[in-house]
């Protein structure tokens, strides 16, 4: 050997050890020759088969290591056989760099220790040894590797391998019973060339409020319920996306009705319990610590809003763009969204970004994307896919007509973490798998430096959060990548050769076009839109519906309800009794039937408002059913304007003329001033009763006997009267006492007696 170190150009000794090590793997892979470097092959296959354990990796730090760190690597090992394991150790494998990105994405699908494709083990002075892993056992362990002991000779992306070997009672020889892979970026001094990454941290939530206000001049909200709170509270999903977020490059994606909504709960709120009783909200104080959290964290930061409720693109473009009035909704959920940013956060937001659901695009879901103002609409790789002429993956900017730009993020990267996170050994995995994509990205073949984007799943949960921030976290020392935000990917230059083309209709996902909100949908929106717009013309302080009301129908649009059909139609159907409810409190009182004796008589017909605002333009108008019998003026029908005060009643009278006796039908109903009929109609009978001339002589000579009568009994008492008073004032008081009531004598001197 050391005549061998003597040759002129041979490689040093390190270098000659990785070369044999990684020519010992490469002769592996080789029929002929494999079962000469790993003689134990065969069992090793076998115990590969039978999955005897579970290797998980709960840790590894650091993500991305330099030169003279350690790296650790902690996790665990289940033996899952029926028999004990002994003479056991967990190594660490190292295998040659990955070529790219597709050789990447196999090793992390491939399952089970693979003789002559795994790697050997290093140095096992770094093993850990287990001497005895009984069935069913969990043991823990940690690797601990200098970085120089894992000989990397290049800049790239390393698979790395954490296997157990040892025996069983009925293997007695060392065999490899259980494997886990991982990835090891290696890029220890900053790239001369390195590319720009956007990675965007969504603050989306479910619809919270309903339609219903109080009749407080807050107008307090009702919510669905109070789930709110517990995103927003210290721990919830919420909470984090602000705590982790605050300290990382990214680019804020925030629905303006979350700030809208969690405002309101600082000046108070109630919500629906789960038995239906309305109660007053107790969590003010956590929504006005999480909004001030979440203004000192978006200083200085990127802020994109998207329109307000965050309206599903693809569902309107799809189902609703055919209904009236749908696509109009659009630019009003523009202007709020900005509004609504700078007077929660003061901040100015950019609001020319559309993004459809899992960014799947096609020229109808572009139309009415851009038909909002939006003219950059983020879409995904897997939807505007490249022909692969390029041989790298382009910049995300691609101009695609009409002035509109589609934002291409990396599917491979935005999809890194929508798994289970809450498992370490998944999180562990899925970071190491982000940062070596990214460095793949970099590493590509091509002298022009590019822009990439991240669009995450739109409601992260908190550990999806959580391993989102280690994996930016570690791309902050920017060896490979450096930070840049939405705007500056949307307006980077395009690749040359880049695809433009927008996908055909008939490429868009089955599995989304089966979630998106129905046509039906659309129609009861619009059905509450019609109602609304009815409805406020009465009203003397239209915007107490018409902003509340407005925002709710942008909430039925939002992409919130995807994959809750049942609970979105709910919804749609209790803002829309809610809506009718309120117009139902400005009515035509019920009336009960009514006679009317004579050629001429008052009919008073009520009109309640229980609203708390006044109500106007307004016409009463009642109608005979028989106008040859029943008139009101010179016709069937008579109106008159009706103006009610909030929380009262108005009694309109109106002159019924009868031409003949009988019953006649009349219906109060109300309209706007526009001739728009308004609410229930009201029918009472009047019993009409026609009096002729001869009757009213007869009644009118009766009456005066009656009065002739009266003044003669009138007269007759007074006289009597007067001469009592005579005889009094000229005769002397009678001593006599009065006669008894059972006296039958005849009467004293000075009693009078009428005959």
């Amino acid at each position: 050997m050391a005549e061998a170190a003597d040759i002129q150009g041979a490689p040093p000794a390190p270098a000659r050890r990785r070369w044999l090590r990684r020519a010992v793997v490469l002769l592996a892979g080789t029929p002929v020759l494999a079962a000469l470097v790993y003689s134990p092959a065969p069992q090793a296959a076998q115990a590969a088969e039978a999955g005897t354990v579970d290797v998980q990796l709960d840790g590894m730090a650091p993500s991305a290591p330099v030169k003279g760190d350690t790296l650790t690597i902690s996790g665990s090992v289940v033996n899952n056989g029926r028999e004990t394991i002994t003479g056991a150790h967990v190594g660490l494998r190292v295998g040659p760099a990955l070529g790219d990105r597709a050789s990447i994405d196999e090793a992390a699908e491939r399952a089970g220790f693979r003789a002559g494709t795994d790697p050997g083990e290093i140095d096992p002075a770094y093993a850990v040894k287990i001497p005895s892993l009984p069935s069913k056992v969990k043991q823990d362990f940690t690797l601990t590797v200098p970085v120089n002991k894992l000989e990397l000779d290049k800049d790239g992306v390393y698979q790395l391998g954490v296997s157990l070997s040892g025996e069983t009672e009925s293997r007695q020889y060392e065999q490899v019973l259980g494997i886990k892979r991982t990835f090891l970026p290696w890029q220890p001094e900053a790239a001369a060339k390195r590319s720009q990454l956007t990675y965007l941290w969504p603050l989306i939530s479910t619809t919270h409020v309903t339609a219903e206000t109080g009749s407080d001049e807050l107008q307090t909200p009702v919510f669905l319920d109070d789930s709110l709170a517990d995103e927003l509270k210290s721990g919830g999903r919420l909470q984090q996306m602000v705590t982790l977020g605050k300290d990382l490059p990214v680019t804020w994606v925030i629905d303006p009705d979350l700030l809208y909504t969690v405002d309101a709960m600082t000046k108070g709120y109630r919500y629906r319990t789960p038995d239906g009783r309305i109660v007053q909200g107790k969590n003010k104080a956590v929504a006005e610590q999480w909004l001030s959290a979440l203004e000192a964290a978006v200083q200085g930061k990127k802020i994109v809003a998207l329109p307000f409720a965050d309206p599903d693109i693809a569902s309107l473009a799809h189902q609703g763009k055919d209904v009236s009035g749908t696509l109009g909704q659009l630019r009003p959920a523009t202007d709020k969204a900005k509004q609504a940013v700078e007077t929660v956060l003061h901040v100015t937001p950019s609001t020319d970004f559309s993004w459809p659901v899992d960014g799947a695009i096609d020229p109808s879901i572009v139309n009415v994307a851009t038909s909002a103002g939006a003219h950059n609409v983020l879409t995904r790789s897997d939807s505007l896919q490249e022909t692969g002429a390029l041989g790298y993956t382009p910049s995300a900017a691609r101009p695609i007509g009409a002035g509109a730009t589609a934002v291409v993020a990396d599917a491979d990267l935005s999809t890194a973490f929508q798994g289970d996170m809450l498992n370490a050994g998944n999180a562990t995995l899925a970071v190491q798998r982000f940062l070596a994509q990214s460095l793949a990205l970099n590493l590509q073949k091509t002298d022009n430096q590019r822009s990439f984007v991240v669009t995450p799943q739109r409601m992260p949960s908190t550990s999806q959060a959580q391993s989102m921030a280690a994996a930016v976290r570690g791309l902050q020392a920017g060896r490979w990548t450096q930070p840049a935000d939405l705007d500056t990917a949307a307006a980077a230059k395009p690749d040359p050769g880049v695809n433009t083309q927008v996908p055909g209709a008939g490429q868009y996902p089955e599995s989304l076009r089966k979630t998106e909100l129905p046509v039906s949908a659309f129609e009861k929106i619009r059905t509450t839109q019609n109602t609304l717009d009815h409805f406020k013309v009465i009203l003397s302080a239209p915007d107490r519906v018409e902003i509340p009301f407005g925002n709710t129908t942008n909430r039925e649009m939002s992409t919130s309800w995807r994959g809750r059909p049942d609970e979105a139609r709910l919804y749609r159907e209790q803002v829309q009794e809610y809506l009718l409810g309120l117009t139902e409190k400005v009515k035509v009182v019920p009336k009960s039937d009514a006679t009317l004796s004579g050629h001429s008589a008052t009919i008073p017909v009520s009109v309640q408002n229980s609203l708390v605002q006044d109500v106007h333009n307004l016409v009463l108008r009642v109608k005979s059913a028989n106008p040859t019998r029943l008139m009101f003026g010179d016709s069937g029908q008579a109106e008159q304007e009706v103006t009610v005060t909030g929380g009262h009643s108005q009694t309109v009278k109106f002159t019924a003329n009868a031409t003949a006796s009988g019953p006649v039908e009349v219906t109060a109903q109300l309209f706007t001033t526009d001739g728009v009929p308004y609410g229930k109609a009201r029918k009472f009978t009047v019993e009409a009763t026609e009096i002729t001339p001869t009757v009213m002589l007869v009644i009118a000579g009766g009456v005066l006997l009656l009065v002739l009568a009266g003044i003669k009994m009138y007269a007759s008492r007074k006289r009597v009267a007067a001469r009592a008073a005579a005889d009094e004032s000229t005769q002397p008081s009678d001593e006599t006492p009065d006669t008894g009531p059972q006296s039958t004598g005849p009467s004293g001197t000075g009693e009078t007696v009428d005959r």
